[in-house]
C-alpha cells in the first residue's frame, strides 16, 4: 500500500471560530462524552480495545439509539450518522460551517477529525484532536502513512506527561507539539505556553485541541527544533515528545526525525541548556543507539549540557531486528508488498551497520539548570514498573541532589532524616536460618526502587523518623553491636547518601 493510493487527508475545522469549539464542548459534555462517560458506556474491556486502535467491540458496545452512542460512532469509530440524530445532540449548522462536521450521502454526517476524551490530572474533561484514524498514537496506532499525518494519545505522549514536573512557572515551551497533548496540560501551571512544530497541520490541530478542551490559547510557531525560539526567550519549563524514531530517511514527519542516527535527539538535549532559565526543568522522550565499542551511559552523559543537572532512565532496549520490526509495523509496511517491506528492512539494517549500532534504548531525559560547580549527571537503566505520574518524584530528586551536594559526610551526620513513605524491608536468605543473607529495602510508590543494604543501614533507616540527627542514631548503633562508634560513623556516610539520593530517605525539616 503506498501513499498514494491512500485518500487525502480531510481539510481541518477552522481555528479561528473559537465560539463553535464552545458550543460543541458543551454540547459534548451535556451528552456525557467524556472519558467516565466512555468507560461506563463501553465497559472496560471495549475501552481498552479502543485504545489500541481495534474497533469492533465499541462498533457492538454502540448499537443503541442514546446521544452517546451517536458521538462514540461520529468522533471515534468515524461512521456516518443521520442528519436528524446529529441534530438533536450537536449545533450542527454551526459545525457544518466550520467544518468539524461534512455532509456524507443525503441525510447523514461525518466528522473531519477524531475527537478524543482525555481526563487531566485534575479531573478535566479534556478532548484531542487528531486526523482520522490516528486517535492512538505510537507503534500501531495508525491507519495511514500521510507524511503530515498528526496522530493523538499515545504511549509516549501519557509517559512524557506523567513525568513533567509540575509546579506554577511563568513560561513552559513544547517543542514537536502534535495534537497539543503536552501544551495542553502545560496551560494548568504556565502562564505562558508557547508550543512549536515543523508540521503547520500539527500546529492547527493543536489549536482545536486547546479549544475544545476549554483551555487558555498557546503561542503557535512553526519550525524544528529551537529555531523558532528567539534567541533571548528562555524557559522554566521545556518538554517534548520528539520524532525520536531512528530511521533510514524521514518518511513520516510525526515519528522520523530526519538526521543521521539518534542526532536530533543529541541536538535537542545539547541545546537545551541554554533554553533554561535557573532552576527551570527541560524534559524529553527519547531513543539512543548502542554502538559497538562504546558505553551507553558515556555516550549519554556526553549529551548533557554544561551547567545543568541531569537524570536519564534507560526504559527499554530493543536490538536493530527488534527495533526495525516495531517501526515498519508502525507504517502498516508489513501489510503492503512483501518485497517493498523486505527492501525498507534491508534499509534499515544496513544503516544500523554502517553506523555500527548493535541496540536501540528508549527511555526519560530529565535537565535541571543549576548553578552548581560540579553538576550531577545520572544515567542508569531501570525496565521495571513504576507509578505515574512521576513528576513530584523527579522534581524531589533533584532536590535531594541539592540537600546532599551542599553537605560533606560531617554536615550529614548533623541532619535528620525520615523514612519515605511506603517502604517495606525484605529479608532474604535460607528457609530456617537464623540471619538472612542480605536485607531489602522496597518501594511501593514512585520509581518502586529496591537496594540491597546492610545491617546497619537497615537498622539506621528503620529508626529514621526525624527526631534524632544521623549521628546520635549511629552512636546508639554503635553501642548495641559493639561496634567503635567513630569507625561506624566513617563508614556509614556512603550508604546514607544512596538511601538519600534513591528516595528512601528524606531530609526532615
Amino acid at each position: 500500500m503506498s501513499n498514494a493510493s491512500q485518500s487525502p487527508l480531510s481539510p481541518l475545522p477552522s481555528a479561528d471560530r473559537p465560539e463553535v469549539a464552545a458550543r460543541l464542548r458543551d454540547a459534548l459534555l451535556a451528552a456525557s462524552f467524556t472519558a467516565d462517560g466512555l468507560l461506563e458506556l463501553l465497559g472496560a474491556p471495549a475501552y481498552a480495545a479502543l485504545a489500541r486502535s481495534e474497533t469492533v467491540p465499541a462498533l457492538r458496545a454502540t448499537r443503541g439509539d442514546t446521544p452517546l452512542e451517536m458521538l462514540v460512532r461520529l468522533f471515534l469509530l468515524q461512521q456516518p450518522v443521520p442528519h436528524a440524530r446529529v441534530a438533536d445532540v450537536l449545533p450542527v449548522d454551526a459545525c457544518l460551517e466550520s467544518g468539524w462536521l461534512v455532509r456524507a450521502g443525503d441525510d447523514e454526517l461525518a466528522a473531519t477529525v477524531d475527537v478524543r476524551p482525555y481526563g487531566g490530572p485534575g479531573g478535566e474533561d479534556w478532548f484531542i484532536v487528531s486526523d482520522l484514524g490516528c486517535a492512538v498514537g505510537g507503534a500501531g496506532g495508525i491507519g495511514r502513512r500521510d507524511e503530515g499525518v498528526v496522530l493523538g494519545v499515545g504511549g509516549a505522549s501519557t509517559t512524557l506527561a506523567g513525568i513533567t514536573v509540575r509546579t506554577p512557572v511563568a513560561a513552559a515551551l513544547d517543542l514537536g507539539t502534535g495534537s497539543g497533548i503536552q501544551a495542553l496540560h502545560a496551560t494548568q501551571h504556565a502562564t505562558r505556553v508557547t508550543a512549536t512544530d515543523l508540521n503547520p497541520r500539527a500546529l492547527h490541530i493543536t489549536a482545536l485541541t486547546l479549544a475544545l478542551s476549554g483551555a487558555p490559547a498557546a503561542d503557535l510557531r512553526e519550525g524544528s527544533l529551537f529555531a523558532p525560539v528567539r534567541d533571548d526567550e528562555t524557559y522554566d519549563l521545556i518538554v517534548s515528545n520528539p520524532p525520536f524514531v531512528i530511521s533510514p530517511g524521514a518518511r513520516l514527519t510525526y515519528r522520523d526525525g530526519g538526521m543521521g542516527g539518534d542526532d536530533l535527539c543529541r541536538t535537542l538535549v545539547q541545546e537545551a541548556g541554554e533554553r533554561l532559565n535557573a532552576g527551570g526543568f527541560a524534559q524529553f522522550l527519547a531513543n539512543w543507539e548502542h554502538v559497538e565499542g562504546e558505553d551507553w551511559q558515556d555516550r549519554l552523559r556526553s549529551w548533557v549540557p554544561r551547567g545543568c543537572d541531569a537524570w536519564i532512565v534507560q526504559r527499554e532496549v530493543q536490538d536493530v531486528n527488534q527495533y526495525a520490526e516495531l517501526w515498519l509495523r508502525d507504517a502498516g509496511d508489513h501489510r503492503g508488498d512483501v518485497a517493498e517491506y523486505q527492501a525498507r528492512y534491508d534499509a534499515w539494517l544496513n544503516e544500523f551497520e554502517a553506523r555500527k549500532v548493535k541496540a536501540v534504548g528508549f527511555g526519560w531525559i530529565t535537565l535541571r539548570r543549576t548553578g552548581a560547580a560540579v553538576p550531577a549527571l545520572t544515567v542508569e537503566e531501570w525496565p521495571h514498573p513504576v507509578e505515574q505520574p512521576l513528576g513530584d518524584t523527579i522534581r524531589n530528586h533533584f532536590d535531594r541532589l541539592d540537600y546532599l551536594r551542599e553537605r560533606d559526610d560531617a554536615a550529614l551526620l548533623e541532619g535528620h532524616f525520615r523514612l519515605a513513605d511506603e517502604i517495606v524491608q525484605e529479608q532474604v536468605g535460607l528457609p530456617g536460618a537464623e540471619d538472612p543473607e542480605h536485607v531489602v529495602l522496597r518501594q511501593n510508590r514512585g520509581m518502586r526502587r529496591a537496594t540491597r543494604v546492610d545491617t546497619v543501614g537497615a537498622g539506621f533507616a528503620g529508626v529514621c523518623d526525624g527526631t534524632m540527627t544521623a549521628g546520635r542514631i549511629l552512636d546508639a548503633i554503635a553501642q548495641l553491636i559493639g561496634e567503635d562508634p567513630v569507625l561506624l560513623r566513617d563508614r556509614t556516610p556512603a550508604q546514607i547518601r544512596l538511601l538519600v539520593e534513591q528516595g528512601f530517605l528524606e531530609p526532615a525539616g
